[in-house]
C-alpha cells in the first residue's frame, strides 16, 4: 500500500511540474494562404499546435484524476471520480461535434473547412485547459503542500 501511495505522490509531483509549464503555440498566420502548398504548411502548423495542446490537456486531466483519487482515498467520497470521468468523456464529444459542424459549414472548400475545424479545436482546447487548471481539487492540493 505504501508503494502505491508513494508512486501516486511522485507521479503527482512530476505531473504538477509538467502541467505548470507555460506552453507556446507556433504562429501559423505566416503560412495562411489560399495557395495549396502554403495552405498545407498552414494546416500542418495548426496540427502541431493541436497536438501540443492535446498533450498539455492530457497532462492536466491525468493530474486532476490523480488528485481526485487521492482526495477519494483521504475522504472516502467515491461519488466525484465517476462523474468527473463522465464529464471528461462528454466534453471530448462536445469538442468533436462542435468543431465538426464548423467543418461541414465550409464544405466543399476543403482548405477552409479544415482551417475552421482546427481553429475551433485550438480554441476549445485552450478553454478546456484553463477550466482544468481552475479545478478546486487542484487548488486545494497546491494550498495543502
Amino acid at each position: 500500500m505504501t508503494k502505491i501511495t508513494s508512486g501516486i505522490l511522485i507521479a503527482g509531483f512530476t505531473l504538477s511540474v509538467i502541467a505548470n509549464e507555460d506552453i507556446t503555440l507556433k504562429d501559423c498566420s505566416k503560412h495562411e494562404s489560399s495557395h495549396p502548398e502554403k495552405a498545407k504548411k498552414f494546416l500542418m502548423c495548426l496540427d502541431s499546435n493541436i497536438n501540443l495542446l492535446e498533450r498539455h490537456r492530457q497532462t492536466w486531466i491525468t493530474k486532476l484524476l490523480l488528485d481526485t483519487k487521492k482526495y477519494q482515498a483521504d475522504t472516502g467520497n467515491t461519488q466525484i471520480l465517476p462523474i468527473m470521468e463522465r464529464a471528461l468523456r462528454n466534453h471530448e464529444e462536445y469538442m468533436e461535434d462542435s468543431c465538426r459542424w464548423r467543418y461541414l459549414l465550409d464544405m466543399p472548400n476543403a482548405t477552409r473547412s479544415a482551417t475552421a475545424y482546427k481553429q475551433c479545436k485550438i480554441t476549445l482546447l485552450k478553454a478546456h485547459i484553463s477550466e482544468l487548471q481552475s479545478s478546486k481539487i487542484l487548488k486545494d492540493n497546491v494550498n495543502a503542500s
